[in-house]
């Protein structure tokens, strides 16, 4: 009899701490984001954070850490404590860097728990109008005519558009100068007064300008054109063969986070990017959502890993 009694008692205790336990989060989540204000991986940062504050109840606050390449912000997500309270919101990037710095002070994929790829984008390659061309076709004659005279912005070394636009140079056999800003919008701001001439960067960042005519899209990046940029032809239509390029984002937190918290991130994320309005609001600016499991997200991020490090090996692309 006293057997039974202590088994339920233990049931009950259980059934007790269970009820007690705290739901994550019980307090605000500190999203770490690789890029200044203003930009297109900032704006995407603060649309999530917002949308997962209103849906697990707490704040989720972005902290941008610019700079390094990505490196600083990399760092310190990789060094957090691994209880949820530190996110990062990862770009293409992450899977470029180990293939241009030697020693990076963190392993791109060991040293993270992977939650959900968040969206993607292709590239929109914009001039400022004051170089006089229209397409790509123009932009590149013009290039051989004055070779090491056109500057080009980046949101930093090593980033999707710096790469994006030295794999235009390798295909059409140009020499463009790299002026590398710590963050798209700092870039985009000097475009636009024609200190530098042309960029390729997100849709999310550049179409409001080149709706308002401060700038002049001559291109996209990705193979098929633009559901939302259809007049807007791709780089590959203009001469450059097989040529594609993209922009994409996914949620990392420290490696050895509980995998609860993951699983809750995970859920939440997928659901968010799904809603109607997100994805209204993602159109507008040129992206889409993409969504996955933490699974697919890793072997995502290892694929690309993979995919640039052979392309700038083969191609001994400048990324400096």
């Amino acid at each position: 009899m006293w057997i039974k009694s202590m088994l339920f008692l233990l049931m009950s205790l259980g059934c007790a701490l269970l009820q007690a336990a705290p739901t994550y989060p019980q307090r605000s989540v500190r999203v770490i984001i690789p890029f200044p204000p203003g930009g297109a991986g900032d704006v995407l940062g603060r649309m999530v954070s917002a949308r997962l504050g209103d849906e697990l109840g707490q704040s989720f606050v972005n902290d941008n850490r610019p700079g390094g390449g990505q490196v600083i912000a990399t760092e310190l997500t990789a060094r957090a404590n691994p209880d949820g309270y530190t996110l990062f919101l990862a770009s293409a990037t992450h899977a470029i860097n180990p293939a241009l710095i030697k020693s990076l002070p963190y392993h791109p994929v060991n040293d993270f728990s992977f939650i959900s790829l968040v969206a993607n984008s292709a590239l929109l390659c914009v001039v400022n109008p004051s170089l006089g061309v229209s397409q790509l076709k123009d932009f590149i004659e013009l290039a051989k005519l004055k070779p090491g005279r056109i500057n080009y912005a980046t949101s930093g070394p090593g980033t999707g558009g710096h790469l994006a636009v030295e794999l235009i140079k390798f295909m059409a056999n140009i020499d463009l100068v790299h002026v590398p800003y710590k963050g798209a919008g700092p870039a985009m701001t000097d475009v636009i007064s024609a200190q530098v001439q042309f960029m390729c960067t997100s849709p999310l960042a550049a179409l409001p300008h080149v709706k308002s005519a401060r700038l002049k899209a001559i291109g996209v990046t990705s193979a098929k054109r633009s559901t939302f940029l259809p007049l807007v032809p791709t780089i590959a239509e203009q001469g450059l063969k097989d040529y594609e390029a993209s922009l994409w984002y996914q949620m990392l937190a420290p490696a050895k986070t509980p995998e609860s918290v993951l699983k809750k991130l995970n859920g939440s994320i997928v659901r968010l990017i799904q809603k109607p309005d997100f994805i209204d609001q993602l159109a507008q600016q040129g992206g889409e959502p993409t969504g996955s499991t933490a699974q697919g997200a890793r072997e995502f991020t290892q694929t690309q890993i993979n995919l640039w490090g052979n392309l700038i090996r083969t191609a001994k692309l400048n990324v400096q």
